[in-house]
Parts: structure tokens; C-alpha cells; sequence
């Protein structure tokens, strides 16, 4: 059951299609991996790299430079390889992997990911990538980092991946078009055992800034773009649908779960933020901390902007006075995301008599509930999940 803001009691819903992190630098357990840096072997390779976590921003640092070696006149490579189990991805297999990350060397051509998985010796089948005897089971992918300052996602569909890829450039050999034998299945998904970043096949200096990786549903195939359907009309207090993409794993939140009856087509977002027979319920307490969520492992380095679910204006943008801490301990306290005076963009944020506060769209965001501490806005992460305006799919 869903209880309205300031309730005590604690409920974790869960989901039926919930996407799959599988790496965070924030210390959550089960997606927390050691790291470590390697340059290429090759005698006279002169490429040189390093990696390093930043625990107060929870982010993945790598950083290097990729130069010819000189004896093969060729770029050599640097990669951040982690080692250990990693979460059961297998029911992403139609789906993506997901990036979250930024660089300040967009320009670089040569950033690519391999998991490996099924296979005995996983580094040796990531140095040699089918190539030599017994090296299958390493897949891997070439990506382009996008440029800007903000963090964004990097999604690489899992059928554009291969396990036969040239050792010396790290282009792919035979790509999963070409044979289905060299895809990734939903039994290695379910086995991954080593994950690597990596800079190679191309000279240049190379900067990530990695936030998390994950498994997720393809976009065009997410359950809220197949499955959801906006509340009935006369219920229906939205200026449009919900995004399709909304951040943080909200999207993978596909079934209403109610103490209410509305359609059982509406999404979480749908029914609290649009469905006003949900209008004094919230979303599940502590729904931030969830697995599949795991909010303050996704939040900015320094502000964070949250832009309404529906029509992609920005409501709230934190922490602004106080420190990420501070934001963590004042949301941990009521069990939703929770903003202060400073906080709030007032253009775009409204409060009713009762409390309830609303968008400039109409969309439904939570209560108005101060405390000893002074104003303080309680609000369902649900229907501040969008994506600006400019860019909401």
C-alpha cells in the first residue's frame, strides 16, 4: 500500500521489468567493483592511464593518453578492468547497456566496453578476443562520449556487441550482424564475471567521468513506452503524457500499485503525478533508495536540476545552501526526496490550500509540509524524473 507524505512506515514496491545496475561508485552493495588500470603490454608500448574513484562526487575517473608503439607504428590502449559477480542481466538481453558518464575529450574516437562472461580465464579472453585458442566468451563495443558538462547516458544495444574483436584495434571481426555466434546471450547477461573500460585503436588523450553502467530495456521497447496509457480524461490532470525516458530508473516502474482503483495500463509516474484518484497517496517511501533507483548515485557533480515528468520544466535544483549530505540526511529523515526554499523554482512550482503541490503543467509532485527546520517540500521523485523540455522524448 502507497501512504500519503509524512507516514511512517517504510514500502519498497517492486517492479515487474526493472532494469539491472551493475556498477555504482557510491558503495551500494552488490554493484560496488574494484577497479584497476593496465596499459598495453606490448613491448615498447608507451600508452599510459589511470583510474580512481571520487567517493564524495560517486563517480569512476579514467584518464590517460593512447600513443603509438612504436615497433607496430599503431595506437596501443589503456582500459579499467573490475573482476567479480556482477548482477543477472539476463532479462536485459533484448535491451541495452548504459553508460552514464561524461568526458572532456569528446573528440576521442576510441573508447569501447567488454564484459566478459562463460569463459575460464576472463582476462585472457579480453586480451585476446577470439583470436587465440579458447579466448571467446570477452564482448565488446565501441561508443562515443558525448560532449557538454553534464552527465549523460551512453546506450550501447546488446546485439551491437561481439566476442570476436582484433586484439591489436579493438574493432570487432565478425559483429553480431554478421553471426549470431559472436552475440551475447541472456545466459552470459546472467554470468558476467569482469567489465572494462577501455581507450584503444586510436592515439589521443582520454577522459571519462563514469558514473554508473547498467542493463536496461532498449528505448523503443521500455515497458512504460509499450504498456502505458494516460488516466481517463476526467481524471486526467496532466498537460500531456509522461516521458517515455524518464531519468533514474523511474521508467522501469510500470504498474500503478494503488490502494485506489485506476486503469491497470498506468504507470507509478502516471497514476501518482497524472491520476487525480491518487491525489492525497504518495509513491513508496524510501522508493529513492531502491535498487534499481539508487538516486543519489545518479545525481550531478555540484547542482542537480529535476525537470518535471511531463512537460520538462525545471521544478527543483539541489543542493543549493547545503551540502549533498545535507540534501541526503533531510530526504533519508522523511523518506522522500525533500527541498528547501532555496531550492525551489518558484516559476514553476504551486501549492493548493491543502498543501499539495503541482507544476505549472498540473502535474502532481507531493506536499508542502514544513518542519522545525522551515519550508520544506516533500516530493514523489516520480514526476520529477523528466527530461528537459529541449530534449524530452
Amino acid at each position: 500500500q502507497l501512504l500519503p507524505h509524512g507516514r511512517p512506515e517504510p514500502v519498497i514496491l517492486g517492479s515487474t521489468a526493472k532494469d539491472v545496475p551493475l556498477v555504482t561508485f557510491g558503495g551500494e552493495a552488490g554493484t560496488t567493483f574494484e577497479f584497476r588500470e593496465l596499459n598495453d603490454p606490448v613491448m615498447g608500448g608507451r600508452s599510459t592511464g589511470t583510474w580512481r574513484v571520487d567517493a564524495a562526487q560517486s563517480v569512476g575517473i579514467f584518464d590517460g593518453e593512447v600513443v603509438d608503439v612504436p615497433s607496430l607504428r599503431a595506437p596501443g590502449f589503456i582500459k579499467a578492468a573490475a573482476d567479480g559477480k556482477f548482477p543477472d542481466a539476463s532479462g536485459m538481453i533484448g535491451g541495452e547497456l548504459v553508460l552514464v558518464l561524461r568526458t572532456s575529450t569528446p573528440e576521442y574516437q576510441g573508447f569501447r566496453v567488454s564484459f566478459a562472461a562463460g569463459t575460464m580465464s576472463p582476462s585472457y579472453a579480453c586480451a585476446g578476443g577470439g583470436s587465440l585458442p579458447l579466448s571467446r566468451g570477452c564482448y565488446k563495443a565501441k561508443f562515443t562520449a558525448p560532449a557538454g558538462p553534464q552527465f549523460s547516458e551512453v546506450r550501447i544495444p546488446f546485439d551491437e556487441f561481439s566476442d570476436k574483436w582484433s586484439p591489436a584495434s579493438g574493432e570487432q571481426t565478425t559483429t553480431c550482424a554478421q553471426d549470431p555466434g559472436v552475440c551475447p546471450t541472456a545466459q552470459s547477461l546472467a554470468g558476467i564475471v569482469r567489465l572494462e573500460i577501455w581507450a584503444e585503436g586510436a592515439t589521443g588523450m582520454a577522459h571519462l567521468e563514469v558514473r554508473s553502467i547498467s542493463a536496461e530495456h532498449h528505448h523503443d521497447e521500455s515497458p512504460l513506452a509499450l504498456l502505458s496509457d494516460r488516466p481517463p480524461k476526467e481524471y486526467d490532470t496532466c498537460s500531456g503524457p509522461v516521458q517515455g525516458d524518464l531519468r533514474f530508473g523511474i521508467s522501469g516502474r510500470t504498474t500503478p500499485d494503488v490502494p485506489v482503483p485506476v486503469d491497470a495500463s498506468e504507470s507509478l509516474a502516471e497514476a501518482i503525478c497524472c491520476d487525480s484518484r491518487t491525489k492525497v497517496f504518495a509513491e513508496p517511501q524510501f522508493l529513492y533508495q531502491a535498487s534499481d533507483i539508487a538516486l543519489f548515485s545518479k545525481l550531478e557533480i555540484g547542482v542537480t536540476t529535476f525537470y518535471d515528468s511531463v512537460c520538462g520544466v525545471p521544478l527543483f535544483r539541489a543542493p543549493i545552501g547545503r551540502s549533498v549530505e545535507d540534501f541526503k540526511a533531510d530526504t533519508t529523515e522523511h523518506g522522500w526526496p525533500s527541498f528547501r526554499e532555496s531550492e525551489v523554482v518558484h516559476e514553476h512550482v504551486r501549492r493548493d490550500a491543502d498543501g499539495i503541490v503541482y507544476s505549472s503543467c498540473g502535474t502532481h509532485l507531493g506536499s508542502y509540509l514544513p518542519d522545525e527546520r522551515g519550508d520544506r517540500w516533500c516530493i514523489d521523485l516520480s514526476c520529477i524524473a523528466g527530461r528537459p523540455a529541449s530534449v524530452a522524448v
